[in-house]
């Protein structure tokens, strides 16, 4: 009876964390993850930068993060990711980013990048702790006085 117990209560555990572990943002998270941050870099764009790249103040949850990239040379400047094929753009022009399928994303997600406008971009990247095989991800993306900055998430 006991090790009956035991065993259901082990399974339970397990089904509640691997649930946890494969949950996803919706796109509705990610708006409310970027409207946080354009709030935030406006109140404090050097801490809230710091921030982002430390996955810290709510600017990272499940497979949802913070990006941003300089306006005027396009390099990156802030991802709150934990995968580190994301993590590694910062310090690289964004312009030049590609898909696993040739899409040069990056020149998209510079030129969605319009004060007081929130603009989607489509395009395939690997989800922070999978198997780094790309999937179909969404971002949003707006322009904060000399950043552009977005949230995605995965389709």
């Amino acid at each position: 009876m006991i090790r009956t117990l035991m065993i259901a209560m082990a399974s339970a555990m397990v089904l509640t964390l691997s649930a946890t572990a494969f949950a996803q943002g919706t796109a509705s998270e990610a708006r409310t993850m970027l409207d946080k941050a354009v709030v935030a870099v406006k109140a404090d764009k050097a801490k809230t930068l710091d921030t982002i790249n430390k996955g810290e103040g709510g600017f990272l949850d499940r497979d949802l993060y913070v990006f941003c990239f300089n306006i005027g040379d396009g390099k990156a400047v802030a991802n709150g990711s934990t995968n580190p094929a994301a993590r590694k753009t910062i310090g690289v022009d964004v312009r030049t980013l590609k898909d696993a399928t040739g899409k040069v994303f990056g020149q998209d997600l510079y030129d969605a990048a319009k004060e007081g406008q929130i603009a989607e971009v489509s395009y395939m990247f690997p989800k922070p702790g999978a198997d780094m095989t790309p999937v179909a991800k969404i971002s949003l993306v707006t322009r904060v006085g000399d950043l552009g900055c977005g949230v995605g998430y995965y389709k």
